[in-house]
C-alpha cells in the first residue's frame, strides 16, 4: 500500500510499510494488542484483559477497513476504520511515540474520512493523541461496550 523510509539515530533506513489486513496477520495483531493494552491500559484488570483478548481473537477484521504497519517484516501496529469511525488503533509499546500512530491516523483521516472515535477515559495518552488531530469529546459513557466500568469518551472532529 504505502512504503516509507524510517531513519534512526544510527543513520540506517528501515522500510516502513502499511498493508491492508490479511488473515495471516491475525496472531501478530493479537500479540500487539495485548502488549499495547498491558502498557497503556494499566487500569484494566488481568481478568478483563483475558476476556477482551478472547473477543479480539474472534473479531471479523473483514467487516471494516484494517491496516497494519510494518517495520521490515515486523508488524508493529494496526488501525481499523468502519462507518467513518476509528474502531481500533494499537501499537507495540516499543514503537509508541515514533510517529507510527500518526501515519495510521493520517490514513484513516485522509483516505477513509474517519471523524469519530471512542476511547477509554483513563487512557489519557490516547485521549490527548486524538485531541492533537482535532477530536473533541461530545459524549461520555460510564461503561464500555461490554458493560464493564471503564468510562468511554466519544470524540469527533
Amino acid at each position: 500500500m504505502a512504503i516509507l523510509k524510517q531513519f534512526h539515530g544510527d543513520g540506517k533506513a528501515q522500510k516502513v510499510e502499511i498493508k491492508a489486513y490479511e488473515e495471516t496477520y491475525r496472531a501478530y495483531m493479537v500479540d500487539v494488542w495485548e502488549k499495547s493494552v498491558r502498557a497503556t491500559h494499566t487500569f484494566v484488570s488481568e481478568e478483563d484483559i483475558k476476556i477482551f483478548k478472547a473477543i479480539v481473537k474472534d473479531i471479523d477484521f473483514q467487516l471494516f477497513s484494517v491496516y497494519c504497519i510494518f517495520i521490515g517484516d515486523r508488524l508493529v501496529g494496526f488501525i481499523g476504520v468502519g462507518d467513518l469511525s476509528i474502531e481500533m488503533l494499537f501499537l507495540d509499546p516499543d514503537y509508541i511515540g515514533q510517529g507510527f500512530g500518526q501515519k495510521l491516523m493520517l490514513l484513516a483521516l485522509n483516505e477513509h474520512k474517519a471523524n469519530r472515535v471512542e476511547v477509554n477515559e483513563q487512557n489519557l495518552n490516547a485521549v490527548n493523541f486524538y485531541k492533537k488531530f482535532g477530536f473533541k469529546v461530545y459524549e461520555r459513557s460510564e461503561t464500555d461496550s461490554e458493560g464493564k466500568v471503564y468510562p468511554i469518551l466519544k470524540m469527533k472532529l
